[in-house]
């Protein structure tokens, strides 16, 4: 079998770009894989398109050995976009290989831990704006099964927080918890937008809301930050998204910085670059509790991940999405009572629909971290994405 041609797919979901790649073999057995890099589409897809050339004609069978070239011969070995491109093409090679073999993507990765993987709704609070509409928000995400929802309720901030900005946040958290109940895990994420006696202050200003963490509190280029955070807080602080090289995932481990590691399947270099990751921590007795807040074949991407790796936490999803995600891709995933069920299709489980991405085509999306438009921003009628 080898690989005849390679194609880039692009589609607009209305707070960034889904982006798809996609290879064809000789034997008519496709792969899929996902390369969505928020706010660096086009970028992202440039550095897949200069891919194609070095894929052509190998054997698709050869996952790691092909992986390790480009990593080798790429010469810009690390950042985001080349990582994220190349967890796409591994994607795309195993879901081929499962493919061919008849067996989900997992049991290339050395086989299921579990059967199914508890989830955490992420997006489900877009359109909230007062700690009233959160609350109502958070109840329906209860309503649809989920018992774990996490969200940025931080408004505008930029490194401080003054007193109203505080206030404002405590009463959200306040509102959240009082509408779902003791027994739901509330998670929160600043997105990397505080300093660290700002980290600090509001870790203890919201104990007594018993979250199950804070995510990535301060900007992710010093872990040494991070690390005076997590020995102040009394709550578990978890991040990861924005950490590219092994070598960063070991410099957090080693300085204690973590709670909860979380890897980004795509951004990390791929699966297999991920489960090493994971193992790492698992040596730490450190939890993994991937970063998957994205497309469909992500979804699927660190799916498959979560099954195979012994340390697990928790599912990130997108509980919420645009109407057309489901038009972009079959999904064959199950979701029951808060969980996902292990996939039993071959290869990945998703299929791309090259031809409905025509219909969303590209559009620019700027950050919306530092306007305090974060949860308004988005999907303006979302529909439920299982």
């Amino acid at each position: 079998m080898k690989i005849v041609a390679q194609k880039v797919f692009v589609a607009n979901v209305s707070r960034t770009n889904f982006v798809f790649v996609k290879l064809y073999t000789d034997e008519g057995i496709e792969g899929i894989g996902e390369a969505t890099l928020e706010w660096k589409t086009k970028t992202v897809v440039a550095a897949l398109e200069e891919l194609e050339r070095v894929l052509v004609g190998r054997d698709p069978f050869a996952v790691d050995a092909i992986i390790e070239q480009l990593h080798r011969d790429s010469y810009w070995r690390t950042g985001a976009v080349f990582r994220t491109a190349l967890g796409a093409i591994e994607a795309a090679l195993l879901d081929i290989k499962g493919k061919a073999l008849g067996v989900p993507v997992f049991e290339l990765l050395g086989g299921k831990f579990r059967d199914r993987v508890a989830c955490y709704a992420n997006h489900w609070f877009f359109g909230s704006e007062t700690p009233e509409q959160y609350a109502a928000n958070a109840r329906n995400a209860v309503a649809m099964g989920y018992r774990a929802l996490k969200w940025d309720p931080f408004g505008a901030a930029d490194l401080e927080m003054d007193r109203q900005q505080r206030r404002t946040t405590i009463e959200i958290v306040e509102a959240v918890r009082d509408a779902v109940g003791p027994d739901v895990n509330l998670m929160l994420d600043v997105h990397g937008r505080l300093n660290v006696p700002t980290a600090i202050a509001m870790c203890k200003a919201l104990e007594r809301y018993d979250l199950t963490w804070i995510e990535e509190p301060t900007p992710p280029e010093s872990i040494d930050a991070l690390a005076e955070v997590r020995a102040n807080s009394p709550i578990p602080i978890a991040a990861g998204e924005r950490w590219f090289e092994p070598s960063r995932f070991i410099e957090a481990l080693n300085k204690k910085a973590v709670d909860i590691l979380q890897p980004d399947v795509s951004h990390a270099g791929g699966l297999g670059e991920t489960k090493r990751i994971a193992h790492l921590a698992h040596s730490h007795l450190i939890p993994v509790a991937p970063h998957n807040p994205v497309g469909p074949v992500m979804n699927a991407m660190t799916l498959h991940m979560s099954v195979a790796i012994p340390n697990f936490s928790v599912f990130e999803t997108v509980s919420v999405d645009v109407p057309w995600r489901k038009e972009l891709v079959r999904e064959t995933l199950q979701f029951e009572d808060g969980y996902i069920l292990a996939p039993t299709a071959p290869g990945l489980g998703v299929e791309l629909i090259e031809e409905a991405c025509a219909r969303f085509p590209y559009a620019d999306h700027d950050v919306p971290l530092f306007d305090g438009t974060i949860n308004t921003r988005g999907i303006a009628t979302g529909a439920k994405t299982f």
